[in-house]
């Protein structure tokens, strides 16, 4: 019996994935516990569109991504915050601070994609990736500084 799967199953494929299954496990286990379908024309010919569609969409998403690296590229964010005599922040600068800044900038890139694993907590530049897609990522440099005091 031919079966599309609809979910990942271990030892046996992918999502999307056209397989080759015993009678029984695809009837009493696959197709009642929603992980596949029978492969009929109808739904082999509605898989290969959506694989179509998909490959589009992942083509498109991959052009926004690398246009977003070029950009990201060579930019310099300042931040400014109060800090102490030795250069250390009163509070720190995370990620939200950094997808505010870059917003700023005209840039829109969600605080989850920013790659930080720290709030920044002194002053001075450091480097900040920025990862777009699985195999894309950008950095840019943020610069903290001492607020002027009032």
């Amino acid at each position: 019996m031919k079966v599309i799967l609809k979910a990942d199953v271990a030892n046996l494929g992918k999502m999307g994935e056209l397989v080759s299954v015993k009678e029984g496990y695809g009837r009493n286990f696959l197709i009642p516990q929603g992980k596949a379908l029978r492969a009929t024309v109808e739904n082999v010919r509605q898989l290969e569109h959506e694989k179509a569609v998909l490959g589009r969409l992942a083509l498109q998403r991959r052009k926004d991504a690398e246009a977003m690296a070029t950009k990201l590229t060579g930019i310099t964010v300042t931040i400014e915050r109060a800090a102490g005599e030795a250069g250390k922040l009163f509070g720190s600068v995370t990620s939200k601070d950094l997808e505010d800044a870059l917003r700023d900038k005209g840039l829109t890139v969600e605080k989850r994609q920013i790659v930080l694993p720290e709030p920044l907590k002194a002053l001075g530049e450091t480097t900040v990736e920025v990862k777009l897609s699985a195999e894309i990522v950008a950095a840019f440099t943020v610069n903290v500084v001492a607020k002027a005091e009032a």
